[in-house]
């Protein structure tokens, strides 16, 4: 029995995260590794792929890191999980009051998902109203029904949390309004992440902003992708909008599990205890949710991020590896097929048909042929360990991927293509 059969038996879906899940990857990934270090993963044979995965964008920095590490096996000599409050979560509590603008009050937990529901949950207690605005775009912000409902995953679900969720588009401010006025005086929050493959245009952010104030509406903005990597006070500060309440997770702590609600005191304090006579609201009680040894790796990791500058070497690398995937795929003639493009520290790309079209048969010939050439890039994250080596490792890779993509396209996939066709996560049926 092989890695794969064995997951499957002891764990649905095969992972712990559907995106890690064996339909995303070609037939020539590694079906379990062992570890990682700076920007490289190894199998359990010992193989060594340069990842652009970075553990779903969690690591920033790069995989084991001594400073990081150290500052977390400190917390875990220290008792790991006190019975009352701990001095590092104290400690880190008021760094992130003190680093992110719009933040008064932080409460923190393991995963983004418990994070962003959490929000919901405040936004609608203090409104008092039910109905979630979500932008259609971003593609994830909770394991939750209130958002699931909202997929074509609606197994599961009662048909009332499923109508309680309505979309919107991402920088159409139109398509916002047109949902306020249809459900007026009926919307808690609207949720969306600051920006994603595209950044804000025509002051988007800022109008919607203006709407949430003049409905009554929260603000929320999910920056468990953008925070620590567009800037180190989040996204937010660059494209200067401040919400009610945001979140964070992923790279703050440099692949420790460490997720954040944070905001206005008025909203966050609805949670609080002191507050004699107020009806309660029971917020986020989670036994590990300020887990020493994730917290202390979150403060190594702002010291780390401010002393080395590794946001604004996110964005040099990635503005050098989108030049050079657009000066490849110019040289092989493929670049009405193959496209890239997005914010510059967090590039994406592109396979299309020839109508146009996304084509995930493509996009899994060039994750096998990446593959082949010891790259592991299902999408690009960057992190500071991305280098000059990586950079040339990663065109050589890409010129080498380019040349047999282009044949598929002349000659037809059914010649290279010698796995079966990634599969959207969000999909009715398996």
């Amino acid at each position: 029995m092989n890695y794969q059969d064995r997951l499957l038996k002891v764990i649905p879906g095969g992972a712990h995260t559907y995106s890690r899940g064996f339909d995303q990857y070609p037939f020539n990934a590694p079906q379990i590794l062992e570890r990682g270090k700076g920007a490289y993963v190894y199998d359990d044979k010992g193989n060594r792929y340069l990842d652009y995965g970075m553990a779903l964008r969690a690591v920033n920095i790069g995989y084991a890191e001594d400073e990081i590490d150290d500052a977390a096996l400190t917390q875990i000599k220290n008792g790991n999980n006190l019975t009352r409050p701990s001095m590092i979560e104290l400690e880190a509590a008021e760094l992130l009051v003190g680093l992110i603008d719009s933040v008064d009050m932080v409460k923190f937990t393991k995963n983004g998902s418990t994070s962003v529901s959490a929000a919901v949950k405040l936004a609608r207690a203090y409104t008092n109203k039910e109905l979630v605005a979500r932008c259609i775009e971003h593609p994830f912000f909770s394991y939750d029904d209130w958002f699931i409902g909202s997929t074509p995953i609606k197994r599961g679900i009662p048909q009332e949390t499923i109508e309680k969720t309505k979309a919107f588009h991402y920088n159409n401010i139109e398509s916002l309004e047109n949902l306020l006025k249809e459900y007026p005086n009926q919307f808690a929050c609207i949720v969306l992440e600051p920006a994603a493959t595209e950044e804000p245009k025509e002051n988007f952010l800022q109008k919607v902003r203006e709407l949430c104030d003049r409905n009554g509406i929260v603000l929320i903005l999910d920056e468990m992708i953008t925070g620590f990597r567009w800037h180190i006070k989040g996204a937010q500060h660059l494209y200067n909008v401040k919400p009610d309440i945001c979140t964070f997770g992923k790279a703050m702590a440099n692949g420790f599990s460490v997720s954040c609600v944070a905001g206005k005191r008025e909203i966050m304090e609805l949670g609080s205890i002191e507050l004699e006579g107020r009806e309660r609201l029971f917020l986020l009680s989670t036994t590990h949710g300020a887990e020493m040894s994730g917290l202390g790796a979150f403060v190594a990791t702002m010291n780390f991020l401010q002393r080395e500058g590794v946001v604004e070497h996110l964005w040099e690398y990635g503005k050098n590896l989108l030049a050079m995937m657009q000066s490849l795929a110019d040289k092989h003639g493929i670049s009405e097929s193959f496209k890239v493009g997005g914010v510059v520290c967090s590039p994406y790309y592109l396979t299309l048909d020839a109508n146009g079209e996304n084509s995930l048969a493509l996009r899994t010939l060039f994750s096998q042929e990446m593959l082949r050439n010891g790259v592991m890039m299902p999408w690009i994250a960057l992190s500071w360990r991305h280098g000059k080596k990586e950079l040339e490792l990663t065109e050589q890779a890409i010129d080498k991927s380019f040349s047999v993509y282009k044949k598929a396209l002349k000659e037809g996939m059914e010649n290279y293509l010698q796995s079966s066709v990634i599969k959207p996560v969000f999909r009715k049926y398996n």
